[in-house]
Order: C-alpha cells, then structure tokens, then sequence
C-alpha cells in the first residue's frame, strides 16, 4: 500500500514509521485484491494533541478513519482500528449480499423436482399459467386465527356457521373441549378434524 503523509512529517520517527507500515501491510490484505491503493494520512497538531485522519478508497466507497491522542503512536493506532473496522464491515455486507450461484441453483433444481407438470395435450384443469410453463409456485399458507375466548360449539351449530359458502370452520368443540375443524367436501358431505 502506498503511502502518502501530509502535515507535520518531522514528528514521524523511522521507528514509527516501521510500527506505522507494518499495521498498514496488515490493512492492505484485506484492501489490496485489484491492484495497489493509496493510504492518505494527514497530521495535524493542536495544543499537543496529535489529530490523524486516514482515507482510503474501497471499491467506490472512501473510509476515513480519525484518531486524536496525547501520543502520536496510539493516534495512528486509533486512525488505523477505525479504517479497518469499516473494511470489515463492507466486505461481510458484499459477501452477504452476493450469494453463491452453485447453491442458489440447486435450490431451484431441487424445487423444480419436487413438483409434478401437466402434460402439453391435455388442457389444464386449475393450474396456473406458471406451471405450465415450468416454473412451480410455492403454495400459499392461510392462517386460521383462533383465539382462546371464543364461546365452544357443537357440531350443528358450526355447519350452521358453513352455510354461507365457506369451505372449513375452525371452532371449539362444546363436548370434547377440544379444537375441531369442520371442512365441506366436494360431494357436499363434511369432514370433522378433532385434535
């Protein structure tokens, strides 16, 4: 990683100078995958209080890492933890955005398996345009939202409930104490689910 000091560079003794690089050469790892990038450090004094600020260019984004200390050394420490902080925390965000096409492949091959196509000369009775063209549709999940403080019921009084065209009624049964499901078959006859 090239460096580039501006500001008060006497203050940077070659000792420093080798602390600074090497905690650099670590930093550059996780940067440097295309191509050599720039570290731009700025130095500035105020009432001996050393203020460092480091920026970097990271695939279009540009960090900055700021540390201001008494001591020039833990300044530069600050600046550098910062910087490589946010190199972390973009390169999970890539690595969780961009997922393996391998196994998003053979999720959809493993779907597309598992569901059966109509044949292309017979007419297809109620299924979808989607299945017809090879692409399976999940199916769709409705939930039933029973709640404790409803009143029980018995059985004629829930076929009562399924006059007005629905297919099933959920309710509590009044001599078993139980949930029970009614559901109206095709041939107009029903079924009871007791749990």
């Amino acid at each position: 990683m090239k460096l580039i000091v501006s500001g008060k560079t006497p203050e940077f003794t070659p000792e420093l100078q080798k602390k600074f690089n090497t905690k650099l050469g670590k930093l550059s790892k996780f940067i440097e995958q295309k191509g050599e990038r720039e570290a731009h450090l700025t130095h500035q004094v105020e009432r001996h209080l050393h203020k460092i600020e480091l920026s970097v260019n990271f695939y279009d984004h540009s960090l900055v890492g700021e540390g201001s200390d008494f001591d020039l050394d833990t300044a530069l420490c600050q600046a550098v933890e910062k910087v490589e902080k946010q190199v972390v925390k973009l390169r999970n965000r890539w690595r969780d955005t961009h997922r393996d096409a391998k196994t998003v492949r053979s999720s959809k091959e493993s779907w597309s398996e598992g569901t059966t196509e109509a044949p292309a000369t017979e007419p297809a009775k109620g299924k979808s345009k989607a299945k017809l063209n090879g692409q399976a549709k999940k199916p769709k999940i409705f939930r039933v939202d029973y709640t404790e403080d409803t009143k029980p019921m018995t059985i004629d009084e829930a076929i009562l409930e399924m006059e007005s065209d629905v297919n099933y009624f959920v309710y509590r049964d009044f001599d078993r104490d139980c949930v029970s499901v009614l559901v109206r078959r095709p041939d107009g006859n029903f079924d009871l689910i007791e749990s």
